[in-house]
């Protein structure tokens, strides 16, 4: 009988990368639309702009009134809430192949472990912009984020 001597095979060791909660977060897909933020009322809307300008940067209101004095009023009153969870599932996994006698044998050692993180920030911005004649006559806006 011919013997065949016994071929270690190099083992495979496979690792998991891991993600923070932060580039699972940066991954997410973004609106396309532009949003309503501060910076762009403190850049775009300002005291003599038209009503049709306001509408260009800002979009429909989401409720028009008039005030004691007759002024058109706009009111923008926009809730963000934006949410983010990340979860990582990782470990390592070691494969010894033998080939011995016709006959495979193998040893499958492996570690795993996961971990998880998850956030929710809420945003509001309220922005108030009175008309005059169709022109800006006052603004004011509050934003918070909790």
């Amino acid at each position: 009988m011919i013997k065949f001597p016994m071929i270690a095979l190099p083992g495979i060791i496979i690792l998991s990368g891991c993600m923070t909660a932060s580039e699972h977060y940066a991954a997410l897909p973004s609106p396309q639309e532009r949003k309503l933020t501060v910076g762009i009322v403190q850049k775009e809307i300002r005291k003599g702009i038209s009503q049709n300008a306001v509408a260009e940067y800002l979009g429909s209101p989401n409720i028009v009134t008039y005030d004691g004095e007759h002024k058109e009023t706009w009111i923008y009153d926009k809730i963000a809430t934006e949410s983010a969870y990340s979860a990582d599932y990782g470990g390592t996994q070691a494969l010894m192949l033998g080939i011995g006698g016709g006959v495979a044998s193998g040893v499958f050692p492996n570690y795993s472990a996961s971990s998880g993180a998850a956030t929710t920030t809420q945003r509001t911005l309220t922005v108030i912009i009175k008309f005059r004649e169709g022109i800006v006559d006052e603004l004011s806006y509050h934003a918070s984020s909790f």
